[in-house]
């Protein structure tokens, strides 16, 4: 952490602001000091699932990146449904729901938004057509079996029996790897012998502010970096109770059995320490005010490195739109 970084203390009942906290008249929103102060640090990138830090900007921008990647970045995900044989027990619009939401594997950058609301299909820029055609059967193989997944031929109806319905030139410019669900094992619904379902739908282009179903994350969030301070040592039993009133990694206890603070990054702010009157004055715990950790878990068509990226991007559009708007009066 800077020196001198405004932070926020946390007392047993409320939140006490830095008197270096953030004004609208002082000169940390001008420019140039965001400039020099400004550092993203990548902490942990596993698969979909990204950690990473943004140190020295004002909590309305880190408010707007996390807002942008909710509901601005695009994503494909199914709008039309065509049923045309559904003899199942989920009834049409829940199935129809129950398929928008399934996460698909495509990049929306590479497709247009659609022109207008109209019931046809689209086009080969800016759809994606897939079916969906099963049927129930009782396997002749198997008798007295009470379990319906041996039992049953397509008892289970899972997002892996989607099949991408390449239009146009679409066959020549996509592979089948790169259009498709991005999970196999979704459960659509459960058929039992003699159910039937017979559905075409497409996929378009949108984003998160119009429909859930168009966000590109699974969550994406921030949260203020905590520090702690001890004020004396603490030893013995007392230096174990401290460890357990935080989050595990957070407290450590040397071979002497005195406290210190080993980590306090995963602190998840509890202010357990009050539970116990002797221990309330060894204890300063704080957050930084200009120090987000984001957390961002991709659906899987981007990766979460680019949805960020992307954005930005976004942000970027606005201000330069926002910034000729008010050139034009």
């Amino acid at each position: 952490m800077a020196a001198g970084a405004p932070l926020l203390h946390l007392g047993e009942y409320k939140v006490t602001e830095d008197a270096h906290d953030y004004g609208l008249a002082d000169d940390k929103l001008v420019l140039e000091n965001y400039k020099k102060k400004l550092k993203i640090t990548v902490v942990r990138y596993e698969g979909n699932d990204l950690e990473f830090d943004v140190i020295g900007i004002h909590p309305s921008l880190a408010n707007a990146f996390r807002r942008l990647m909710l509901s601005n970045v695009p994503s494909m995900a199914i709008e039309k449904v065509f049923i045309y044989n559904n003899t199942s027990v989920l009834q049409d619009e829940v199935l129809a729901h129950r398929l928008g939401l399934i996460p698909l594997r495509a990049d929306a950058r590479l497709f247009e938004y659609r022109a207008e609301e109209t019931d046809e299909l689209g086009t080969e820029l800016d759809t994606l057509e897939f079916e969906l055609k099963v049927k129930c059967t009782r396997r002749k193989d198997v008798k007295d079996n009470i379990n319906p997944e041996t039992a049953y031929k397509n008892s289970k109806v899972l997002s892996s029996q989607i099949k991408w319905l390449p239009r146009g030139k679409q066959a020549q410019i996509y592979k089948e790897s790169d259009v498709g669900v991005m999970y196999d094992d979704v459960i659509v619904t459960e058929l039992r012998p003699g159910h039937e379902l017979d559905i075409r739908f497409a996929a378009v282009k949108g984003i998160g502010s119009d429909h859930a179903k168009f966000s590109p994350v699974a969550t994406a969030y921030y949260r203020l970096l905590p520090e702690i301070r001890l004020t004396r040592p603490v030893t013995g039993k007392d230096a174990y109770t401290l460890q357990k009133c935080f989050s595990p990694g957070v407290i450590g206890v040397n071979d002497d059995d005195e406290a210190y603070v080993k980590d306090a990054r995963y602190d998840t702010v509890s202010r357990n320490v009050y539970r116990f009157p002797h221990l309330i004055d060894a204890v300063e715990m704080s957050r930084v005010r200009d120090h987000f950790i984001f957390t961002v878990e991709s659906v899987g068509a981007l990766k979460p490195d680019v949805i960020f990226i992307e954005a930005i991007k976004i942000l970027k559009k606005k201000c330069i739109k926002f910034i000729n708007e008010i050139d034009a009066t």
